[in-house]
């Protein structure tokens, strides 16, 4: 299409100009295209206008068509590109809003966890403290339980002592039963605070 425009421009260009050559080569003047000859003038004007005429049945509107498809397909194109670009914006800021739950549920978990291994932490030691001193109140009734056993051992040995002690001084044999509570409450006396006595 474009090549009849320019064929159909440069014949229109070509006969205007060979026009002119052969009115000057048959009157004998020089062509001076400044000149305004009414002949020339006529022609010029009638090629016009046929050219005008062909241009706008067969060139203008298929140009006009394919300019305004060219616009149509560019406007769709940048209506396409807004979308695509508020398209991704808001796919974009939903992903950023994914990620900053994402962060605070990872704080949340990590503070959780904290919390969770403090109490442990604080459980562990309280139950080791309880243990600790459970030991401690065992250990402390099994000491008092050895002492007092170890002393009602010393007090039977010192009463057995007391009462074999007595029958030499004495020289008889000691060992009845009232012999035996006269030194237990001997014994026990001694053990009394000083305010009691």
């Amino acid at each position: 299409m474009r090549r009849t425009l320019v064929t159909l421009s440069l014949s229109v260009t070509s006969a205007t100009s060979l026009l002119a050559q052969e009115h000057a080569a048959a009157t004998g003047e020089s062509v001076n295209l400044l000149d305004p000859k009414a002949g020339l003038m006529f022609w010029t004007l009638i090629i016009f206008v046929v050219l005008l005429v062909v241009l706008s049945k067969f060139a203008y509107k298929p140009l006009l068509s394919a300019v305004e498809a060219r616009e149509a397909a560019l406007e769709k194109a940048i209506s396409e590109a807004k979308a695509d670009r508020d398209a991704a914006s808001k796919l974009l800021a939903e992903q950023q809003k994914q990620l900053a739950e994402t962060r605070a549920d990872v704080q949340k978990v990590l503070a959780d966890g904290r919390a969770a291994a403090e109490s442990m932490r604080s459980e562990m030691l309280e139950k080791v403290k309880a243990e600790g001193a459970d030991m401690l109140d065992r250990t402390r009734r099994e000491m008092q339980a050895e002492k007092e056993k170890a002393v009602a051992e010393l007090r039977r040995e010192a009463v057995d002592l007391a009462i074999s002690g007595a029958s030499k001084v004495i020289g008889r044999n000691l060992d009845s039963a009232t012999d035996r509570s006269l030194v237990e409450s001997f014994l026990s006396g001694l053990d009394a605070p000083k305010g009691t006595r």
